[in-house]
This record gives structure tokens, C-alpha cells and sequence, in this order.
């Protein structure tokens, strides 16, 4: 069965069918609410512009809106295991952290408003990455009624094949296109990137553009605000991986 759900998983061609088929498989052992997120903008400090976060869950509305919406999901107590840490963790952890008093006022508060909405056992997934600007996981929930100690049964039976199918999952995911929020550059913000990415000085771009050094300058603060970063090389940076720069002219 293992098998042959990793081959059609290998085999689905559109996020949809996956997404679809991996729900369902999921909520075969008793997790039927999944969130699934990734960002390639990572820092040091921020996981980047919630707008370019790759996400997929098929939790209400209700809960999304309040989850994603309000950006608990940047407080919950999963959440700072999951960027200090790659595997699997049962959600007894965070009941741990609480115990001992080790959560954050706004982490306590994020566990209490998902114990409220039906959300408060499962297991996270933190995805091995080999870019620290990178960043997936994926948060699964219970069903209503199953306790954490009934969960980590599941698991202990389960779980060395179900975090494989995830894994699987998340690889095949990053390999299907996505068409992330349109970040468009100016022809003249792409180029002036180009030039960057080549090494120049911004004496060297305005120089090879014909224009002030000032204008230079104007454009790649244009650029910087487009993509919504905060210095030119993180522009370029999410620029290309956009693929709003090095496209061949038409």
C-alpha cells in the first residue's frame, strides 16, 4: 500500500491531485487537518514576506483566517521547534514547554486559541533543507476527539512511514510549478539587477545606461520596494528566483 501510494505521489503532475490524494491519505490515520507551508526568503530573523509563502491546508476558513491571518502561525510553540530542528515531533512537546512554563505569553496564547478551534493534537514535520533561506514543514492535526496519547500511538505504529510519504510529499511539491503573487519589475529594474548580478558599480550601470548615477539608484530602490525586501541583494536574490530577471527578450 506504502508503495504504491509513494508511486502515485512521485506520478501526480498538478497540486491539486496531490494535495488531494495526500489529504486523503492522511486522514487514513487520523489526521484529517493539514497545513503545509514553504518560504525560499528565509532570515536570520523573519521568515519573509507572508506573501510569498508557498502554503496548502485544508483546515476551515475560520481557522485559517485567524491562523494565517493574524500570523499566529509565527508564535505558535510548534513553530519554534520546527526552525531550530529537521523531523518529526509529536505535539506533547509543546504541552511539555507549557508545563514547565517555558512558553512565551504569545506562544501560550497561540496554543490556547487552537485548543479552542480544535486544534490540539497532532504532529509537525520539519523538512531537511540545505539553505538556511529555506523553510517547509507541515503541522498535522487530528481529528476531533483523538487525544495526543492516542496520536502518539498512531505514530509509534505509523509514523516512520507516514513522515517517508510526507517527505515525499514536500519534494514532489517543490518540483510542480507555482505561480507565486506577480512581483513585476520594469524592464529598466530588471536590467539595472542584471547589472548588479554582473558585478557593476553603480557608477559602471549608469555609465552603461546612459543615465545619473541618482537614477541608478532611484531604480533599484523601485525594484527593492516591488519585491517588498530591504537591500539590493536580496532583491536580486528573490528577483531570480522569481524569475523576474535573466528572462530572454521577446
Amino acid at each position: 500500500m506504502t508503495v504504491d501510494y509513494l508511486d502515485a505521489l512521485t506520478k501526480a503532475g498538478q497540486f491539486e491531485e496531490l494535495w488531494d490524494m495526500h489529504v486523503d491519505w492522511m486522514a487514513g490515520f487520523g489526521f484529517d487537518r493539514l497545513i503545509y507551508g514553504y518560504t525560499s526568503f528565509r532570515t536570520e530573523g523573519s521568515l519573509g514576506d507572508a506573501e510569498d509563502f508557498m502554503i496548502l491546508s485544508n483546515h476551515d476558513r475560520s481557522y485559517l483566517d485567524r491562523f494565517l491571518g493574524e500570523q499566529l502561525y509565527f508564535h505558535g510553540p510548534m513553530m519554534r521547534w520546527t526552525l531550530n530542528h529537521n523531523g518529526a515531533c509529536s505535539w506533547s512537546w509543546a504541552r511539555e514547554q507549557a508545563r514547565l512554563n517555558l512558553l512565551t505569553p504569545k506562544e501560550a496564547e497561540v496554543m490556547q486559541i487552537n485548543d479552542s478551534m480544535g486544534v490540539s493534537a497532532g504532529y509537525t514535520i520539519s523538512f531537511p533543507t540545505i539553505s538556511s533561506r529555506t523553510k517547509g514543514a507541515i503541522a498535522m492535526t487530528a481529528r476531533r476527539g483523538l487525544t495526543q496519547e492516542e496520536v502518539d500511538a498512531i505514530w509509534a505504529e505509523h509514523g516512520q512511514m507516514i513522515e517517508l510519504a510526507n517527505n515525499v510529499a514536500h519534494l514532489k511539491i517543490l518540483s510542480l510549478p507555482y505561480e507565486y503573487p506577480s512581483r513585476a519589475l520594469t524592464q529598466r529594474q530588471r536590467e539595472v539587477l542584471e547589472w548588479v548580478g554582473d558585478g557593476k558599480t553603480i557608477q559602471d550601470i549608469a555609465e552603461l545606461i546612459g543615465r545619473a548615477p541618482a537614477t541608478v539608484e532611484k531604480h533599484l530602490r523601485l525594484a527593492r520596494e516591488a519585491l517588498n525586501v530591504q537591500t539590493t541583494a536580496q532583491a536580486l536574490l528573490k528577483a531570480s528566483f522569481l524569475k523576474q530577471i535573466y528572462k530572454p527578450e521577446i
